[in-house]
């Protein structure tokens, strides 16, 4: 298997704003981002009570996102506001435990897990998968199911759709840098060599933004990732773009990521339970036309990958 890194540069996809991806190191002088979110939620006087001291007396909590993934996380019209799933999703969880949200562009889906490890954010959120080897690292909350992958590619350029993975031997896939879609590929790839098949070749890019650019440029052939994220992108493109392919797959929790043994799971896992039983989780997955994707509990850690 052959993978290439792309160097890592956003490009203005969807609203995006283009700009030079900082290094992580740099993030902490960052300022926050405004934000757009329509919901509005009550402070929960019982679960304010979970919160630590230090907390509750800051009264915010810091957010990371990479906000380049529409509609999970993006720039708005404005080019300066963020918006999206997790934006709407994490600033009613912040307000149901009575703080407000503070968020931040970590620059990348790979700062996020070191943006918590640092101590830079209080949680972080980007369409991240809950696996075995992130629960090493971090804490997580689930929040949303998904179980269909998509591939996007430039329009009439396939004959037929894909839906297997042992279609895309010898063909190149780009995917997001440290995904687990980029994972996914990886192993597909080697399954096609174990079959006497090329494997395939997955250029890497930063975030799935600049990974769908590519594809428009014609540097790519074809970006793999979240069916819905690619669909929304698609049909942004006027007409440019089309979904080359579905992958049905296990079903895949998506979570709140937070520092390992953080005292703020336990009330986030809470307070995304109450979002669920007053439907303000409901309206939010349906403002963004993602009902599918729609969990009846939230659970924390080795608890999410039990279901």
């Amino acid at each position: 298997m052959v993978k290439k890194t792309i160097p890592s540069v956003f490009f203005n996809v969807v609203g995006a704003s283009l700009f030079t991806l900082l290094p992580v190191v740099a993030l902490a002088q960052q300022a926050s981002v405004p934000f757009n979110t329509e919901f509005e939620v009550e402070a929960d006087a019982e679960l304010q009570t979970l919160l630590p001291e230090t907390t509750r007396s800051a009264g915010v909590l810091a957010l990371g996102s990479n906000p380049s993934s529409p509609p999970f996380g993006f720039y708005g019209e404005d080019g300066r506001s963020i918006e999206g799933r997790e934006i709407d999703v994490m600033s009613a969880v912040t307000r149901k435990l009575g703080l407000e949200p503070q968020w931040y562009d970590v620059g990348g889906f790979d700062n996020l897990i070191p943006g918590l490890t640092t101590g830079r954010y209080d949680a972080v959120l980007s369409n991240m998968h809950v696996t075995a080897e992130r629960l090493e690292r971090i804490d997580f909350v689930s929040f949303f199911n998904t179980n269909q992958l998509g591939l996007v590619v430039q329009a009439g350029s396939l004959d037929e759709p894909y839906t297997d993975f042992a279609q895309l031997c010898g063909k190149t896939v780009a995917a997001g840098s440290g995904t687990t879609n980029a994972f996914m590929l990886e192993d597909a790839s080697e399954r096609c060599v174990v079959e006497g098949l090329e494997p395939i070749e997955i250029p890497l890019f930063p975030d799935r933004a600049s990974g769908v650019q590519s594809v428009i440029s014609g540097r790519s052939p074809a970006f793999f990732g979240p069916y819905e994220g690619l669909a929304y992108e698609a049909a942004a493109t006027n007409g440019r773009l089309e979904i080359g392919g579905t992958f049905e797959v296990p079903a895949n929790q998506v979570g709140i990521g937070l520092p390992k043994d953080s005292p703020l799971t336990e009330p986030v896992r809470q307070a995304v339970n109450a979002l669920i039983e007053d439907g303000t989780y409901a309206q939010i997955l349906t403002k963004w036309n993602i009902e599918h994707g729609a969990i009846t509990e939230a659970r924390a850690n080795r608890d999410i990958l039990d279901e």
